[in-house]
């Protein structure tokens, strides 16, 4: 049986001609790539097209990759580059909720699904709520599980840095979702947004 191939063996064929197994690191990485621009933004639409855009951007800028890069770490600042130039073209405006993984454990009775169904809305309204950049962060670290070390290098600061930030955006995101969760009135207007699971 032969070894699966890593991204950074993929994508120095994909840089040295073999342009097919780009279809390969597609596969891999859309609905990750699908989610993060999703979380971020709640725009389903927006998200598609900055999917394929980030994949017609690896083509494109396919000399540049170095062995030494973790393809992981060099898509995702080609992605967050992608959505930068969006952002500049087109007013990025949510739509209709995101469709919730089925949950890890049954939720038998009727009370117990309704507080877990507004839990996940009240979370979703506090995302949506807490700065960018925190969103950002613990999109990558909670809902993509990318390694501290590789969100270091994506954002260009040390590992200590990366941490303090995860604490104080966690800090942040719970005070909003308290904040919420006293007045889960305030909510109502955002609930359209996105829905997000249980950090």
């Amino acid at each position: 049986m032969s070894r699966q191939r890593t991204d950074e063996e993929l994508m120095v064929a994909v840089r040295d001609g073999r342009i097919d197994q780009i279809e390969i690191l597609f596969g891999r990485y859309r609905e990750s790539l699908y989610e993060f621009f999703s979380r971020l933004s709640g725009n389903r639409v927006a998200s598609e097209d900055l999917v394929h855009d980030v994949f017609v951007r690896i083509l494109q800028y396919r000399s540049s990759y170095r062995e030494s890069n973790r393809f992981v770490t060099w898509m995702y600042q080609i992605a967050r580059n992608a959505r930068a130039d969006y952002l500049r073209k087109h007013r990025l405006a949510p739509q209709e909720a995101l469709t919730l993984a089925p949950p890890k454990h049954d939720i038998t009775t009727p009370s117990r699904q309704l507080e877990a169904n507004e839990e996940k809305a009240l979370l979703q309204c506090a995302m949506m709520q807490i700065a960018e950049s925190n969103r950002e962060l613990l999109i990558l670290a909670r809902y993509q599980e990318m390694k501290y070390v590789d969100i270091a290098e994506l954002l260009g600061v040390e590992l200590p840095v990366v941490k303090s930030r995860v604490h104080r955006a966690m800090k942040e995101l719970r005070e909003v979702f308290l904040k919420l969760w006293s007045d889960k009135s305030s909510c109502s207007a955002t609930k359209s947004e996105t829905t997000l699971p249980t950090i």
